[in-house]
């Protein structure tokens, strides 16, 4: 038998040119985001003063299945894309695991991750409207450093609130942003009134993406001819990283082979969401029933320990009601390393499908995220960021399991990035100060109990 190679590239007819909406194939559809003033479901109108026209009709459509990608946006990708798939053999022999892993390799790009995809999408609709620029959070620095390059590219402004923490721990994630003419400021910040009043609330906060969003939102529509754009959670950005999956599914099918088991990293669900989509399709569909996990961190467990419920999307409570799986839009999660994931809520397409048992969700320690991250670097010689560790610890795990039980499974997991910007991580755990941090009970009811209540709904 004539083995697989290493890495699978798609030949240039078999690239994507539309994106895939999930949305249109589920049976029962997300619940509309709700204007909070109103409790209505939410118009274009409504989100025009936010979001750029064409992303805000995105966001809104789920019977469209596909939507071509706009030839600029194609060029753009060109540069980067098609990303390759990889087959772990190194890492399979080193398990001694019957399974077949392969690993979709997003950081083949100057952000190092996936959020280039979603970023090149939604500035292109931005200079299409004639938009004087964008503001937008970010956690870890992955979507902040995109959005940079996509912006320089369009020709246009950028301010970026990014998670305090992370702006402390990875300060070249900043320089790399600023290289591209972004703004950077870390949030909270006194620059907002949400942020002065996250900070008059708790002065000591290391700040989440709540807050950062909060900041975002304000100063976009406090600007003549700005616009907020957002990297992860909702629908128009896993509409975008459809790629993902897209391009997972074309290469597979090149070297005929099908996941048993799909993977992915979950914070906001934009790489989850994007990866998974062409496999939930044919689960959807009855094309086919592979097993799809979501993996989160123990620190910020939002499907897994999470209430179904609508819920702001910041914390200072300015954005529109998604119906989600949620910590609350107070809760302030600790600050790991993993920053790309210290989000309170969950896409609500990917909340949706999991409520309704179409995915599965679980949980991992810091710790043992980044032993795999080690194990898995010294093995396959890519630094994963800690987001992608996530998915990696999971990957690891199932193989086993088929090594326990003797399945020759096929296991496709998301790489989301590279790791080269969280050395300061690498550098705790490898020297043994790195800890673990799991909320009580009692801290998610807290935040829990502070949810907006909706007349017939909650």
């Amino acid at each position: 038998m004539k083995q697989v190679p290493h890495r699978i590239y798609l030949p240039e007819d078999r690239i994507p040119r539309q994106w895939y909406n999930l949305r249109a194939d589920m049976k029962e559809k997300p619940d509309p985001l709700l204007n909070p003033g109103t409790g209505k479901p939410v118009t274009l109108a409504d989100l025009e003063p936010v979001f750029c026209t064409g992303l805000a009709k995105q966001e809104l459509d789920d019977s469209t299945p596909f939507f071509d990608i706009p030839e600029p946006v194609l060029e753009f990708y060109r540069m980067y894309r098609p990303s390759p798939l990889i087959r772990a053999y190194n890492l399979e022999k080193y398990l001694d695991t019957p399974a077949k892993i392969y690993y979709k390799f997003e950081g083949n790009n100057t952000s190092g991750s996936h959020k280039l995809n979603s970023a090149a999408a939604q500035a292109y609709y931005a200079k299409a409207q004639g938009l004087k620029g964008l503001t937008t959070e970010t956690g870890a620095g992955q979507w902040g450093t995109a959005l940079a390059e996509a912006c320089s590219f369009f020709g246009l402004p950028l301010t970026v609130y990014m998670v305090k923490c992370s702006y402390e721990q990875k300060p070249f994630r900043k320089s790399v942003i600023e290289t591209f003419g972004a703004q950077v400021i870390p949030s909270p910040s006194s620059t907002t009134s949400a942020g002065r009043a996250i900070l008059a609330a708790n002065p000591d906060t290391s700040g989440s993406l709540g807050c950062a969003i909060s900041e975002a939102v304000e100063k976009a529509v406090s600007t003549q001819g700005y616009r907020y754009v957002l990297g992860s959670v909702l629908s128009q950005v896993v509409l975008h990283q459809s790629v993902i999956g897209l391009e997972s599914a074309a290469a597979l099918e090149l070297i005929d082979e099908y996941p048993d088991t799909v993977i992915g990293c979950a914070g906001g669900g934009s790489n989850l969401g994007g990866l998974i989509a062409p496999f939930m399709r044919d689960k959807l569909t009855g094309k086919a029933n592979p097993e799809i996990i979501a993996v989160e961190p123990a620190s910020c467990p939002s499907l897994t320990r999470g209430k179904y419920a609508y819920d702001f999307c910041d914390t200072g409570k300015i954005t529109p009601l998604a119906r989600m799986y949620t910590l609350g839009s107070q809760f302030m999660p600790s600050a790991s390393h993993a920053g790309g994931l210290r989000y309170h809520g969950m896409s609500p397409i990917l909340s949706k499908l999991y409520h309704d048992g179409y995915m599965k969700a679980v949980t991992a320690e810091q710790t043992k995220v980044f032993e795999a991250a080690v194990l898995f670097a010294k093995q396959e010689t890519i630094l994963p960021a800690p987001e992608s560790a996530h998915a990696i610890r999971c990957a690891i795990d199932e193989a086993l399991k088929c090594k326990e039980r003797g399945e020759a499974k096929t296991i496709l997991f998301g790489l989301t990035g590279t790791g080269y910007f969280d050395m300061t991580a690498y550098a705790n755990f490898n020297s043994g100060a790195m800890g673990d941090f799991i909320p009580t009970d009692e801290a998610l009811a807290q935040s829990l109990s502070q949810l907006p209540q909706i007349p017939g709904i909650q």
